[in-house]
């Protein structure tokens, strides 16, 4: 399909629009809306949080007084939906408001929508058109997507190492390995996150919090704890303010109740050889609607992650310093015995941050 320099001006200017719910939007995607007649922009708006107006409601409501949104183009950076949830469908929206075209970045993956919204707006006469910039709109939504197709959400694992690929000393002792600048970096990706992950040995170690700190954000995410055995304590600063699960694979009903009277949700989910199952419990997250999940574990849980094939990004800040080689490595992982077996990594993005590398990359 043949779309013009405007079609991709106007189409980028929607995603920049979506990109404003980063934060905020969950478990909704995050989505932007452009209003275009004669070749200009008539009215603009984006998701803002979940329960509010979509997209094409915000931009229709920006068309000014008198104005009318008939026979203009819409440009959104996802399929409207057109089936009713907590707000109606955008499909009869922009029917009613007379639109001539509508171009969608991308198709809507959830079942309920699944192309019937662009089917209803060509039913109704509308021109509609999509796949316009789409790699940048699955990109991102790619929790969301996820979420959508596989049942579970997209996992990025975080790991702050040494030149050599240490995370911690031999005594677990690991703050601070990065920089300020760094960890700033890594808490604008525990913003967009829908939850946080991390291990029980994490926890005793580093007595984390696990929250989002000097980025504006309205929301903090779920923090998740793997605890096979229910070792946490209940001074643990993870625990403060609720909004914390816990998943174990023993029944202590004494600690789970102790737990659940202060708010903790906890989750009983063994696998066979006793331990937490992370499969079911990263599908169990998915269906309370999380879509993308921050790991912030220690090098057992990040291998288990990795052996399990749950793993979708790898975030690593590389700080250069030496901690030697009885310090604790990034991943718990069987020996190779030939470098055929090695994992391969599309790497996505290199940059600094202070003084400190940040690389991005994808298990291929």
């Amino acid at each position: 399909m043949n779309f013009s320099a405007a079609d991709h001006e106007f189409m980028a200017r929607a995603l920049q629009l979506a990109r404003r719910g980063l934060y905020t939007t969950t478990p909704n995607p995050r989505v932007g809306c452009v209003l275009v007649r004669d070749g200009a922009v008539i009215g603009e708006g984006w998701h803002e949080m979940a329960g509010q107006p979509h997209a094409e409601i915000n931009a229709l409501g920006k068309v000014g007084a008198g104005g009318t949104a008939r026979g203009a183009t819409a440009y959104v950076t996802l399929e409207p939906c057109s089936h009713h949830g907590r707000t109606p469908p955008c499909v009869d929206a922009l029917i009613d408001a007379g639109v001539a075209r509508v171009v969608a970045a991308m198709r809507d993956p959830n079942p309920l929508v699944a192309g019937a919204g662009l089917a209803r707006l060509e039913l109704a006469g509308i021109r509609v058109e999509s796949g316009l910039l789409q790699a940048e709109a699955e990109e991102l939504n790619i929790g969301f997507v996820s979420r959508m197709t596989r049942g579970r959400p997209w996992l990025r694992l975080k790991v702050a190492a040494s030149l050599d690929g240490k995370t911690a000393l031999n005594n677990g002792k690991s703050q601070w390995i990065t920089g300020p600048e760094a960890r700033l970096d890594a808490h604008g990706w525990r913003a967009r996150s829908c939850a946080m992950l991390t291990g029980i040995g994490t926890v005793r170690d580093d007595n984390p919090r696990l929250t989002v700190r000097d980025i504006d954000t309205p929301r903090q995410p779920l923090r998740v704890v793997v605890d096979s055995r229910l070792e946490i304590s209940l001074d643990a600063a993870i625990l403060e303010g609720g909004n914390c699960l816990v998943a174990c694979a023993v029944e202590l009903a004494e600690k789970a109740t102790q737990l659940r009277v202060r708010g903790i949700d906890v989750m009983v989910l063994p696998n066979a050889a006793g331990k937490v199952d992370l499969s079911a419990l990263l599908t169990e997250l998915g269906c309370r609607g999380i879509n993308e999940v921050m790991a912030e574990a220690g090098f057992r849980l990040n291998g288990s992650l990795l052996r399990a094939g749950l793993v979708d990004e790898l975030l690593i800040y590389q700080a250069p310093l030496l901690l030697g080689d009885k310090a604790r490595g990034m991943f718990d992982l069987p020996e190779l015995t030939e470098l055929a077996g090695a994992r391969r990594l599309e790497v996505l993005e290199r940059r600094v941050a202070g003084a400190d590398f940040f690389l991005r990359a994808r298990l291929i």
